[in-house]
């Protein structure tokens, strides 16, 4: 099928593009035809610095936008790091969304995390639940942070009119995750320890928290087939004349921890014992994004959860099997 959207021939910037998110949006794109890409990396731009980020805009002048780039991790990393994971993502994000801005850019789509809704907010959630709560501490300042951005670009809109737009996915998995046992999130880290557990024969796997906490999860290639969606579909006006500031990108599903580690586990041929540490945190106790909205613009996810844990322990027996 030809690709008749009317960006098919812009200049896109994808920040972020070695990420996880990054290299499925781009990866996406190729394969629908978008051939004028933006792609730098951090060694040759660094996002946290507004003056090389404005420099990049002036120079390059993106037509379209996508903000995979953040600074990310679990709840030991978000809790570890609590200034650097406000910093950063602050400043990049605020860094590209006003150079985008003064370069006239024509679409920006922001990406956030389903950290920004209150810690006991009702589930599953609404995109008009934002602020209406506390957040969870561990990972709080991340929050903010997302919070801030999904602000810049509806503030953007409302003063000048800008179509920059944000959206929520939920948990994320797939190839090219952060398998780093310190920084990793939930699934990417069960996949190593049980993998290592399989190498050493070990009997048990230590996991932390009960057990009970429930979980949302995408995969990464869904995000990416939504975002284009959104690019060739939906612009700022449709969200913020509604009264909401995003939308929420996820399955509507939702898993225990236990079942979750349980479903891994088996993927990855771990036979041992499951054991949980109940003095570490558990988290938010649920996460299950209400994702009526964007069905009803016509979009939906199709990747089941075994079907993508299965893909993402293959890519990591590929690239990582450490």
């Amino acid at each position: 099928m030809v690709n008749e959207s009317k960006y098919l021939n812009k200049k896109i910037y994808v920040a972020g593009h070695n990420g996880m998110v990054g290299s499925a949006l781009t990866n996406e794109l190729k394969q629908r035809g978008y051939t004028n890409l933006i792609l730098k990396d951090s060694s040759t731009l660094n996002l946290v610095k507004q003056n090389e980020v404005e420099a990049f805009f002036k120079i390059e002048k993106p037509e379209i936008v996508i903000i995979a780039a953040a600074k990310v991790g679990g709840i030991l990393a978000n809790n570890t790091y609590r200034a650097e994971f406000i910093y950063n993502n602050l400043m990049i994000e605020a860094n590209i969304i006003n150079a985008a801005y003064q370069t006239d850019c024509e679409k920006l789509i922001f990406l956030g995390s389903s950290c920004i809704y209150p810690k006991l907010a009702p589930q599953p959630l609404k995109e008009e639940y934002l602020l209406s709560g506390y957040l969870e501490h561990t990972n709080e300042p991340y929050a903010i942070a997302k919070i801030a951005g999904i602000k810049l670009c509806e503030n953007f809109y409302r003063q000048y009119g800008c179509n920059f737009l944000s959206v929520m996915p939920t948990n994320l998995y797939g190839p090219h995750d952060n398998f780093d046992l310190e920084k990793s999130h939930v699934l990417p880290a069960l996949i190593r320890k049980f993998h290592k557990a399989k190498l050493n024969k070990g009997k048990n796997v230590n996991i932390w928290g009960s057990g009970k906490p429930l979980r949302e999860f995408l995969y990464v290639d869904d995000l990416a087939d939504a975002i284009l969606f959104m690019l060739e579909n939906i612009d700022a006006k449709t969200i913020y004349e509604e009264g909401i500031s995003h939308l929420n990108i996820g399955t509507g599903k939702d898993i225990s921890i236990n079942e979750l580690a349980n479903l891994v586990s088996g993927i990855v041929g771990f036979a041992g014992d499951i054991m949980y540490d109940s003095s570490k945190p558990d988290g938010t106790p649920r996460k299950l994004m209400d994702v009526g909205r964007l069905t009803g613009l016509g979009w939906k996810y199709k990747t089941e959860l075994r079907d993508g844990i299965t893909a993402t322990y293959k890519w990591f027996l590929e690239n990582v099997n450490e």
